[in-house]
């Protein structure tokens, strides 16, 4: 019993002894182990090789943590550090990932001009990061640190291998002679012409009926019952209130209407067309009887009532007479 206790306290100060040892050896187990990082970053380009004036698209994806905001601004085109390329547009996106992560990713659409080289390069930069709270502004966040971003080099040549072996190796180019085209083959070329020719006599029937039917003269009406609608139309006039000036107008209009129209179907002459000093040229090969100085002067009195001021537009009397002036011509006719 007494041997006992006197073992008591060896194996009580052996445990205390052993527990202050491995005390310290817990935190520096704890950070040793790695930490995932705020920011991960990875970049690369969609083709490897180049000729002047082609289209290379350098993609930068940025993987954040949850409440990490990367500056937009170290990813603007003027932060790149190209050799030999020049920016042409760049395009952002921003996404979700499933483990609450954001993705940035920024597509550089890259170019050259250049001739003068061999290689063309984008170097690494850095993107600054910051940590942001819930309802705080990224400009009023703390800067948390960077990410390197890594580059690219591009070859300026083509993508096909240099070497004329490797290349008639894979089979890109063959020195065999090409087969020789079959009997019906090369008869197609005697065959199409042919049938060209052939097409061409019904495509020149159908265009000279089209030329006749155009230049075919319009059948006019007879005399009669051109005169009988006119005498109608001029009725119409005469029965119009002239007491007003936008009355006499649109009396005057009428008639100029009436007279060129009379013209174009009983005279034969493009009365719609002509000014009045133009008409009796018009009418000096058609018909002697038409009077063609009092055709003159009516339609020079009916643009006169249309186009002239209010205190210039003819009187009612005027009017009258222009009327009679047209039934006159129309009976001569």
């Amino acid at each position: 019993m007494n041997r006992a206790v006197t073992r008591l306290p060896a194996l009580v100060g052996l445990c205390l002894l052993c527990h202050g040892l491995a005390a310290p050896l817990r935190p520096a187990a704890q950070a040793a182990s790695p930490d995932v990082a705020d920011v991960s970053a990875r970049a690369f380009v969609d083709r490897t090789a180049m000729w002047v004036a082609d289209r290379v698209t350098y993609t930068v994806e940025l993987t954040c943590k949850p409440s990490v905001e990367v500056l937009a601004d170290d990813l603007s085109r003027d932060k790149l550090k190209l050799d030999g390329l020049e920016v042409v547009s760049v395009g952002t996106d921003r996404r979700a990932a499933p483990n609450g992560s954001t993705v940035h990713t920024y597509r550089y659409i890259l170019t050259t001009y250049r001739v003068d080289g061999d290689t063309l390069a984008i170097a690494p930069f850095s993107v600054r990061y910051a940590i942001v709270r819930a309802g705080q502004r990224l400009e009023e966040a703390r800067a948390a640190g960077d990410v390197q971003v890594p580059g690219a080099v591009l070859a300026f040549r083509s993508t096909l291998p240099d070497e004329p072996d490797v290349v008639t190796g894979a089979g890109i180019r063959s020195n065999r002679p090409p087969h020789a085209r079959s009997r019906w083959l090369a008869a197609l070329p005697s065959i199409g012409l042919g049938l060209i020719i052939v097409s061409i006599v019904p495509a020149a029937v159908a265009v000279a009926a089209a030329v006749r039917r155009t230049r075919r003269p319009r059948p006019r009406q007879s005399a009669r019952a051109a005169r009988k609608e006119e005498r109608v139309s001029l009725e119409a006039v005469r029965s119009l209130d002239l007491t007003t000036v936008e009355a006499r107008r649109e009396a005057f209009t009428q008639l100029e209407g009436i007279v060129r129209v009379h013209l174009q179907n009983v005279c034969g002459i493009p009365g719609t067309a002509l000014t009045p000093a133009e008409v009796p040229f018009a009418l000096a090969p058609v018909n002697g009887k038409v009077p063609a100085e009092l055709v003159e002067s009516v339609l020079a009195t009916c643009e006169l009532a249309r186009y002239a001021p209010a205190h210039l537009v003819p009187s009612a009397d005027a009017c009258r007479t222009a009327i009679e002036q047209a039934e006159t011509i129309i009976a001569t006719t």
